[in-house]
């Protein structure tokens, strides 16, 4: 499914049914990524999976990326949708684009979970966004790329250079203190304490600027912690957080 939106077509897929559960997946993935995580839609759930601008099956004809953007884009798919309030997963830059929708819509989101996601992009991490090229990416990791951007090589191209860009972008990714206290959804943040581009400093920030705000550390979890055999149990955290279960 598709809907034409701030210059981009924005293509998006659903499953499941029940109250909506929005996934936003991870810079260079794409919506499916939330079949990682669950087999099926869960229990109780419509998963809702968009291919944030320039990603997947969805367009970017400008080539500029901010995730302000990509959160207005997905503002304009809830409108669209009908869908007042959602509970929600963002992994790292969909967590990013995630706290841009709590911010600027904070009655939209009612509880999420944030993987990886900072506040703002350390030197580390930029050190490494600086050179990234898809020689840093392994064969796999390739031909997936290659499966699931659908425009083909020059999308491709066009998200590394997306990726570079952000060593050098400030005004995006910036979430303040005062700015994240506005923030009225239950949260849950989640960080690996060995991620090699954010340190859990930055979660500790987050938790500490965010109201209503829970911090589960994932103990020798790397980048986004919550693949392969980590799957199963970030599932059932996440979804017993989802429905209330870790209310005071």
């Amino acid at each position: 499914m598709t809907i034409d939106v701030n210059g981009i077509t924005l293509h998006w897929e659903s499953a499941g049914s029940g109250e909506p559960l929005l996934w936003l997946h991870g810079a260079m993935g794409c919506g499916a990524d939330w079949r990682f995580i669950f087999r099926d839609a869960p229990d109780g759930f419509e998963v809702i999976g968009p291919d944030l601008r320039g990603h997947g099956a969805s367009t970017n004809p400008g080539g500029v990326f901010t995730f302000r953007d990509a959160a207005r884009d997905v503002l304009a798919l809830m409108r669209e949708l009908g869908i007042a309030r959602t509970k929600a997963i963002g992994l790292s830059g969909g967590g990013i684009t995630l706290l841009h929708m709590a911010t600027m819509a904070p009655d939209l989101i009612e509880a999420m979970v944030l993987v990886s996601a900072p506040p703002y992009f350390p030197d580390q991490a930029r050190h490494i966004q600086r050179q990234f090229s898809g020689a840093m990416l392994s064969a796999a990791d390739l031909d997936r790329m290659r499966a699931v951007h659908v425009h083909g090589e020059p999308q491709i191209e066009q998200l590394y250079s997306m990726v570079r860009a952000f060593a050098d972008t400030y005004d995006d990714v910036c979430f303040t203190p005062p700015w994240l206290s506005t923030i009225t959804a239950e949260t849950l943040i989640v960080f690996g304490d060995r991620d090699p581009l954010y340190p859990l400093s930055l979660a500790m920030q987050l938790k500490e600027a965010i109201p209503r705000s829970y911090l589960w550390v994932v103990p020798n979890g790397g980048h986004g912690p919550v693949f392969g055999e980590a799957a199963e149990p970030f599932a059932a955290t996440a979804l017993a957080f989802l429905n209330g279960a870790w209310g005071p």
